[in-house]
């Protein structure tokens, strides 16, 4: 019961504020990564593998008037399912650490999906995934309790990322999306799969020091 009670509290926070550090200082761990090319909040990073916790939540609106607050639920209880993984929710009982980025990408019958695992989630929805710390594989990452929680390998990749402040939403999001595909096609890099967002930031801080990208895997 007390677990359940952090994982609400914390997702409440998490996207009730926006997710931000208090001065902009972070401790929280994130995959590792090496940068290829840099200009200015645009970075080209090669990741190396990861394991990463998963889920999809279905039914989001269509309509304009209502996607931010679609969104908001549906974030809402994907980083619930989450974070009751992390917070003991698995076989073994198990706490993991929190890392950053908190990942999403929006879905729909139009738009491939990029994890076999989720090939039956063919409705609108957002997909969100954390990644876990470095050391877990398949074989020594405990089981989720929620199967709608799937553990999955991603392998190495090369990602392009546009950075920026504030309060996350999908219009803000794609903004940025436009302004960093611009900047691929100008540099004759091409783009290989959909927009993901990634938050990095606790709940807590002030707001236009939090960090969030977009990003945005290439050849």
């Amino acid at each position: 019961m007390k677990k359940t009670l952090i994982a609400a509290l914390a997702t409440t926070l998490f996207f009730a504020f926006g997710g931000c550090s208090v001065v902009g200082i972070r401790t929280t761990a994130e995959p590792p990564y090496e940068v290829i090319t840099a200009d200015g909040d645009i970075e080209v990073r090669q990741y190396e593998p990861m394991l990463i916790a998963e889920t999809f939540v279905g039914g989001i609106a269509q309509s304009k008037l209502t996607e931010g607050k679609e969104f908001r639920q549906s974030g809402n209880s994907g980083f619930r399912m989450l974070a009751g993984y992390i917070f003991g929710g698995n076989t073994s009982k198990e706490d993991i650490a929190m890392t950053a980025p908190v990942l999403q990408e929006r879905r729909s019958e139009e738009i491939a999906m990029t994890a076999p695992v989720l090939q039956e989630d063919r409705g609108d929805g957002w997909w969100m995934a954390f990644v876990l710390p470095e050391g877990y594989t398949l074989e020594s990452a405990p089981t989720p309790d929620d199967d709608r929680v799937t553990l999955r390998e991603v392998p190495a990749k090369r990602i392009a990322t546009l950075r920026y402040s504030g309060w996350n939403s999908p219009e803000k999001m794609a903004r940025h999306e436009e302004t960093l595909r611009s900047w691929l096609a100008e540099k004759g890099v091409r783009a290989i799969g959909p927009p993901l967002m990634a938050s990095y930031d606790p709940p807590w801080a002030i707001p236009f020091m939090r960090r969030n990208e977009v990003q945005i895997e290439v050849e």
